[in-house]
């Protein structure tokens, strides 16, 4: 590990949801801690409960046993509200399938963590953000009028707008041809290094997996 100081913790976590075909359990007692400026991947086949693993980590959802800590704070003994705050401060995201505001700019888009938090200076450094991405002639331009590379290029400016300790990106370059992706990921990582940042990586791609200092991989809903 980079640094002792945990950031996130899972403790025994599991996860089951009732189905019409009676309870279904994705995830069973998941413990593992993950220490700040660590790059760790989330890998195992689809079905594995990998995406429900990194909701549970993020707050998004809450876990049926067991418990997250996330700088510090246990999720299950904070509200929605304060689950979203402490994200907010904390966390940046990157999804498969970009999750870019279709009424909003490319600029927008990128500005709206910061105005979120109440940061000044949000248009200065969200432009200063696009152009380190590659993408300082796309300012004014809306998603659907950008490729998926460069989609995927704002929502990883955006990610990184707040300075967050923790980056989760959800298979990133899922919904990307091989040199899009590949482009993604040198930002990534780049990017990740640069912030100091604390990434948790949820992939099925091997070499993209062992590009992270540490894999944890899931089978079935278990740890292996």
């Amino acid at each position: 590990m980079t640094n002792s100081v945990k950031v996130l913790s899972a403790n025994h976590l599991g996860k089951s949801i009732t189905s019409s075909e009676g309870r279904l359990s994705i995830l069973h007692d998941i413990c593992f801690d993950i220490a700040k400026g660590e790059s760790v991947a989330i890998t195992g086949s689809s079905g594995s409960g990998k995406s429900t693993l990194l909701g549970l980590l993020a707050g998004l959802d809450l876990p049926t046993s067991g418990n997250v800590t996330l700088m510090g704070r246990d999720l299950n003994a904070l509200n929605e509200d304060e689950r979203a705050k402490l994200r907010g401060l904390h966390i940046g995201f990157v999804f498969q399938a970009f999750q870019l505001l279709p009424h909003l700019t490319a600029l927008e888009n990128v500005m709206l963590p910061a105005e979120m938090v109440g940061k000044a200076n949000a248009k200065l450094e969200a432009i200063a953000w696009l152009e380190r991405v590659g993408l300082s002639e796309r300012f004014e331009h809306f998603p659907k009028t950008l490729s998926g590379g460069e989609q995927q290029r704002v929502a990883l400016a955006r990610a990184f707008m707040t300075k967050p300790d923790i980056l989760f990106a959800d298979e990133p370059t899922g919904s990307l041809d091989e040199l899009s992706g590949n482009r993604v990921i040198e930002l990534l990582f780049e990017l990740n290094q640069a912030n100091h940042s604390t990434l948790v990586l949820v992939t099925h791609d091997p070499a993209l997996a062992s590009r992270c200092q540490r894999q944890i991989h899931l089978q079935g809903g278990r740890l292996v």
